[in-house]
């Protein structure tokens, strides 16, 4: 099988790319042909439409990227799967959509959004999006780049470190984070919580908001930011050197970075809906919350790259949800139990661990990918034929 793989964003380092390139790693460990484009190369896709020729284009973004994803390679009589997030609803295109035999999304959550908003859930398969396990993994405590990540924060040796990480932390839930923090921080051990943005326009507006709410909640001495962008492969350290990820994220269609904090062992307090509730198993590998407060939009603006003719509102018949606020208490409690017992982190770091290598690999999530895409795209008399392969080298943790 020839696969031409597609995603919108230039920026090596976004979820999306990682998500594409994971993809075209896979599909080729399982010896197939692939070449992977970003897919505002014009100039590299007129070659590949006619050189390389692929049987099917996999298009990895969101229902915005349409046009450029599956709408094109559609008009050149190329199958195309989409493999979308979602950013909250969907606005356009559900004819299209509606059409295809096969749409893949990362979570049943994004499932449920599709069909919420007048997609035909019919063909939606949820695939979550995969890991490299070899990247990814538990280190050892006295390794030195994570001991050094933690001496660059100020973490102290005997400090418990909470970490969060996202483009903005607010997204992740942080600012729910500092009122559990706040509310149990008289019981909790030494500790630092670390919030690693990348600094935008949009961290900046949340930073101010989030300075005022520590100084107002009397933990800004506990609290530590950092804006300062760092490579894809320098985050297993970063995920190593914490005790404890946190993330209750207000909008998550998968949560990438929460799997990847599993797999390098370390239990995950997260929020129980959206991508969290199909990835984290609660009690186990780590903590979720309960949704406390769902923010409901009665309009919305919508734009010409949404594949609309101008911008203009539209208003909802029924108000949807676009946010999630987890339950601060829950929160808390979680923090506190996780934050006392060192042996408890441990355990559900360990069982984390397992469960990411176990259902999280990039070859498997690529073998789901190419056997979905066989199931509802190929016939017997097509030139699509996909060989049965292996499983990935490994799923047992060492000891």
């Amino acid at each position: 099988m020839k696969y031409l793989i597609l995603y919108p964003d230039e920026y090596e380092l976004s979820a999306l790319t990682i998500q594409a390139r994971l993809l075209e790693r896979g599909l080729k460990e399982l010896s197939h042909d692939v070449i992977c484009l970003c897919s505002g190369f014009k100039f590299s896709k007129e070659i590949e439409y006619s050189s390389f020729r692929p049987d099917v284009i996999v298009g990895v973004g969101f229902w915005g990227n349409m046009p450029e994803l599956i709408l094109e390679p559609m008009k050149r009589g190329i199958k195309a799967v989409p493999w979308f997030n979602a950013d909250g609803w969907v606005a356009n295109y559900h004819e299209v959509l509606n059409s295809l035999p096969l749409i893949i999304v990362t979570s049943d959550w994004v499932k449920n959004a599709y069909a919420r908003d007048g997609v035909n859930p019919k063909n939606i398969r949820s695939v979550h999006v995969g890991i490299d396990p070899n990247l990814f993994k538990p280190l050892p405590e006295d390794d030195a780049k994570t001991k050094n990540i933690r001496r660059m924060f100020g973490v102290k040796d005997d400090e418990i470190m909470i970490l969060t990480a996202g483009g903005d932390v607010t997204s992740k839930g942080a600012q729910e984070m500092f009122r559990a923090i706040a509310a149990v921080k008289k019981n909790l051990p030494p500790f630092k919580y670390v919030c690693k943005a990348w600094f935008s326009a949009n961290t900046a507006e949340w930073r101010k908001k989030e300075s005022e709410l520590i100084n107002e909640l009397g933990i800004s001495d506990k609290v530590i930011f950092h804006d300062e962008v760092i490579h894809h492969s320098y985050m297993p350290y970063l995920l190593n050197a914490c005790d404890i990820y946190a993330a209750p994220s207000r909008l998550e269609g998968f949560g990438m970075i929460q799997v990847e904090a599993m797999a390098c062992g370390k239990p995950v307090i997260s929020i129980n809906s959206m991508g969290p509730a199909d990835t984290i198993v609660h009690g186990k590998t780590g903590f979720l919350a309960e949704v406390e407060q769902e923010i409901k939009l009665n309009k919305e603006w919508v734009y010409p790259n949404m594949g609309f003719d101008k911008k203009m509102q539209i208003e909802f018949p029924t108000p949807k949800t676009f946010a999630y606020r987890a339950s601060v208490d829950q929160l808390a409690d979680f923090t506190l139990k996780l934050c006392s017992d060192k042996n408890l982190r441990k355990k559900m770091g360990k069982a984390a661990a397992q469960h990411a290598l176990e259902n999280f690999h990039y070859r498997s999530i690529a073998k789901k990918v190419a056997d979905l895409i066989e199931e509802h795209l190929c016939t017997k008399n097509s030139s699509c034929s996909i060989e049965p392969a292996d499983k990935p080298a490994s799923t047992q943790l060492p000891d």
